[in-house]
């Protein structure tokens, strides 16, 4: 008998566990605790980069950082709360550099922005309570779905071999190169992928945990061994860090609805309305919980947590937030309740006094986890229906160019588009939902303009 998969003896605790369905999904809170951390530590690199990035519109990276990890808790918590899913959500990368871009123009402020995020943010939250994201998700194509999933997880690992060093950008307009594995960073995150796929070929409970402690452990003992390179892990010279607020709040709204900036909320509304969707069914499919035809229970809770997460990162001053992909990497680990979500939150909270030493945690240490990931997502594959070119050859092409245009929107776009005009000109129009001609429509403005 396992005493962590038995029922709590109190009441209170028999609650807790009914409340998360621990037994209904085969899990306990350990693996759901370890799965957060797992998921934690994989996107924990936002809470540097987002920073870094928006500091090019003229913000504090020491508020941005405070309004990084409360942007990214207070959504994720709700998410575990309300939605019950091991999903997590925190500030977007590209919509982030995309609004430093927008910020940077002549008359254009961070504030303005912000406001931008938040309008956006709401209009697609009256999208999803008006049913309209919802029916959207419905209509595609079960076949279309699983190739979200794939290409996403082609994604994921092509980041991963980035950080590892194994994938460059060419010389002379090249547009990929392999990495150069005579530098020590390659060799000890190889050294590290090998760890990881040892501990999942010998079904080590947290694998991937392991393997990204064992990475970092790794880089630091290299570091002692070699005192006057650059250093791998660059240790904190302080624990504790005091959150700053002064982004809070600070959103131009009236100024964001001026009609010159309707073409820039539209395109954020884009982005955010189809990567949250691609994220969601590619989670959702990992984790078993979509049916045979492509549903995911309490689908709305979903997401009207992840519109009106947007409108709280603009609100917080951390660009929009959505769910992460990465969110996968727990689902790998185990991680099949909300808990994951709750236990995720409380670290980002912990994370706004202690970012140094998350800081500590080198990117090389976390990559061989996103290939990993990459590699079970790709369990798809088996379930896709690839014998008939009308479902096969649109789903070959969203699964393509999400990774090779590192834009899953534009990937999704594609592949509705592909679908549409095979259905149209092999004579199958009514197989197509009216939603998908309806977002197909959008997506070609979306690309024209």
């Amino acid at each position: 008998m396992n005493p962590t998969a038995s029922p709590p003896n109190s009441a209170h605790g028999a609650a807790w566990h009914r409340f998360f369905a621990f037994e209904a999904h085969q899990t306990t809170p350990h693996k759901e605790m370890v799965a957060g951390l797992v998921t934690f530590m994989t996107m924990a690199y936002i809470i540097f980069v987002n920073p870094s990035v928006l500091a090019g519109a003229g913000m504090s990276k020491a508020a941005v950082v405070t309004a990084t990890c409360l942007g990214a808790a207070l959504p994720t918590l709700l998410m575990g709360l309300w939605a019950r899913y091991p999903l997590a959500l925190a500030s977007g990368m590209g919509l982030n550099a995309a609004l430093v871009i927008q910020a940077s123009q002549p008359g254009m402020t961070w504030q303005t922005m912000m406001g931008v995020v938040v309008v956006e943010g709401a209009l697609v939250t009256l999208l999803v309570l008006s049913g309209v994201r919802e029916q959207v998700m419905e209509a595609i194509p079960i076949n279309l779905k699983r190739a979200i999933g794939i290409g996403i997880g082609v994604f994921i690992a092509f980041l991963g071999l980035q950080q590892m060093g194994w994938v460059a950008k060419g010389a002379g307009g090249a547009f990929l190169a392999p990495g150069s594995f005579k530098v020590l960073p390659t060799l000890i995150a190889s050294a590290g992928l090998a760890l990881t796929m040892t501990l999942l070929a010998c079904r080590v409970r947290g694998a991937i945990l392991w393997g990204i402690l064992g990475t970092a452990a790794l880089a630091w003992a290299s570091d002692r061994l070699s005192p006057g390179a650059p250093p791998l892990v660059v240790l904190p010279d302080r624990c504790v860090a005091t959150p700053e607020f002064t982004t809070f709040g600070a959103a131009d709204i009236l100024a964001a609805l001026k009609p010159a900036l309707w073409g820039v909320v539209f395109a954020f509304l884009i982005t955010d309305f189809f990567d949250t969707m691609g994220t969601v069914i590619a989670v959702g499919a990992q984790g078993g919980y979509m049916d045979a035809r492509g549903r995911i229970p309490r689908l709305h809770r979903v997401l009207v947590v992840d519109s009106l997460a947007a409108v709280w990162g603009g609100l917080c001053g951390a660009s929009s937030v959505t769910t992460y992909i990465e969110s996968a990497a727990g689902v790998s680990a185990g991680g099949r309740t909300g808990f994951v979500s709750v236990v995720v939150a409380v670290l980002f909270l912990m994370a706004m006094f202690f970012a140094p030493v998350i800081g500590a945690v080198p990117s090389l240490a976390t990559a061989p986890a996103l290939v990993v990931v990459g590699f079970l997502m790709m369990n798809l594959v088996r379930e896709m229906d690839l014998n008939s070119a009308d479902e096969g050859i649109p789903a070959f092409l969203t699964l393509l160019l999400i990774p090779l245009t590192q834009n899953i929107s534009c990937g999704i776009g594609v592949g509705f588009l592909a679908t549409v005009a095979v259905k149209l000109l092999s004579g199958k129009a009514r197989e197509v939902s009216p939603w998908l001609y309806g977002i197909t429509l959008v997506f070609l403005l979306h690309f024209a303009l």
